[in-house]
């Protein structure tokens, strides 16, 4: 990235807003240092425009983003699935739609960070029956033969980490190791059931049947076998707990398949998902 800042486009689409909040709740690493600090020695991040923290609002910040879109020299950060339906009508941003907004931008950016499930894999707004036709923002850079870099960092939402480590990666690496799906191998190289706690349990088929048992909780609908990240390892809210340790199976948010392959989320999932 050479002695320089690193120039951040952060477009927010069909969103619930849940990744912004979950990266604003870092507590390893606060969001304050990541925009203000040297994080990296002579490399820093410069965010310009980010919906729903900058302090402006209207026509003047929009012409931020337009002026963005004739550059060659940021990296965009996708939060939530592009509507695509009638001309992606059912999304927009000012007089635009998300859809031309996105095109324009990825066209013009260096690579991209697709932050959350929604936006690596189409998620919870690309589910059945999706009347907005939302879709991955890899998807619809095939449609628009957009080709750049993409990196998904899914979760519904993601944990702040993932978000910050990959983004202290580009700074002082570029393009960290990925997945056949496109995500960081240092936060989703392994299964969670590998490292789950209760995975002793499950060895010695030791199965809860009911909330508040002793035992795996694979009955009732862990999806940790066939997920890939390292929540056991890191945790949730500044490392204290996580779903399996609160006594809830995993959902398998991180995964292409999630919402609609994840479902009924607390009965023993399908034999083919093992």
């Amino acid at each position: 990235m050479g002695n320089k800042a690193l120039r951040v486009v952060w477009f927010q689409a069909a969103s619930c807003t849940g990744c912004t909040i979950s990266i604003l709740n870092s507590s390893s690493f606060k969001v304050k240092n990541l925009l203000l600090d040297e994080i990296v020695p002579g490399h820093h991040l410069c965010l310009l425009f980010q919906q729903t923290i900058m302090a402006g609002s209207g026509e003047k910040v929009l012409e931020v983003l337009r002026e963005q879109g004739t550059r060659k020299d940021f990296f965009l950060v996708v939060e939530g699935s592009i509507p695509t339906k009638d001309s992606g009508i059912y999304g927009k941003l000012g007089e635009k739609t998300m859809l031309e907004w996105f095109g324009q931008l990825a066209s013009a950016c260096s690579g991209i960070i697709s932050l959350g499930t929604c936006s690596s894999f189409g998620g919870m707004f690309a589910a059945a029956p999706n009347p907005a036709g939302c879709k991955s923002v890899r998807d619809v850079c095939k449609t628009l033969k957009v080709e750049k870099p993409i990196i998904n960092i899914p979760g519904c939402p993601p944990h702040p980490d993932w978000f910050i480590g990959t983004i202290v990666h580009l700074l002082n690496r570029g393009i960290p190791a990925l997945d056949d799906v496109s995500r960081p191998l240092d936060f989703y190289g392994g299964l969670i059931h590998e490292n789950c706690p209760r995975r002793p349990y499950f060895d010695k088929g030791k199965f809860a049947y009911k909330f508040g048992e002793e035992g795996c909780l694979y009955l009732l609908g862990c999806k940790g076998p066939f997920t890939n990240s390292d929540c056991p390892l890191r945790q949730w809210n500044g490392g204290i707990n996580w779903l399996i340790k609160n006594g809830a199976p995993c959902f398998g948010c991180v995964e292409p398949d999630f919402p609609e392959k994840m479902v009924p989320f607390f009965e023993k999932p399908k034999d083919n998902k093992t």
